[in-house]
């Protein structure tokens, strides 16, 4: 085996890595629990906060509730999807596949005049959910980048490491 094979063979896919770092347990961690949380206000306090509001606001309420549900479940599934990836449960490339199934672009909340008549712990709810979603998108992009970008990148050492052996090789 040449010196490059073997060194392409011992390659480290930091995309194929990721789901087993501790920022991935982490993020899996925030999103489990903001969803629990979620879920927990808009079945207890979040009802009566509701009830409270002017019709107006109250439909705001319905929506944007309906809009974090919708956006958590998203995110809920696609952190499910990688934590079968990092027990071994599938391989990134059958979670690439699954993951066309996830909308990790849910819609956007309303109009910022419109957010600040809900109660205040919905609309911290909807904006850490918004930061999760960022996270989310973030390590997508970075997890589920094709071979050829990341070929086309290659390895940013190679031409430091060239110019240093042309150096010493005069």
């Amino acid at each position: 085996m040449s010196d490059r094979s073997h060194g392409e063979a011992a390659l480290v896919h930091f995309s194929e890595r990721l789901t087993n770092s501790a920022a991935f347990g982490a993020l899996f961690r925030e999103g489990m629990d903001l969803v629990e949380e979620t879920a927990a206000y808009l079945d207890g306090v979040g009802r009566s906060e509701a009830k409270a509001l002017d019709r107006s606001v109250s439909l705001t309420y319905a929506t944007e509730s309906m809009r974090l549900t919708t956006r958590l479940m998203q995110l809920a599934s696609w952190l499910l999807l990688h934590r079968a990836v990092k027990e071994g449960e599938m391989t990134l490339i059958q979670a690439n596949r699954e993951k066309t199934k996830v909308k990790l672009s849910a819609a956007d909340p309303s109009p910022d005049d419109m957010l600040l008549k809900l109660p205040q712990q919905l609309q911290d709810l909807i904006v850490r959910s918004m930061t999760l979603q960022s996270k989310v998108r973030r390590l997508d992009v970075t997890i589920h980048a094709s071979t050829i970008e990341r070929a086309a990148i290659g390895n940013p050492l190679v031409p430091q490491l060239n110019r240093l052996k042309a150096a010493f090789e005069r």
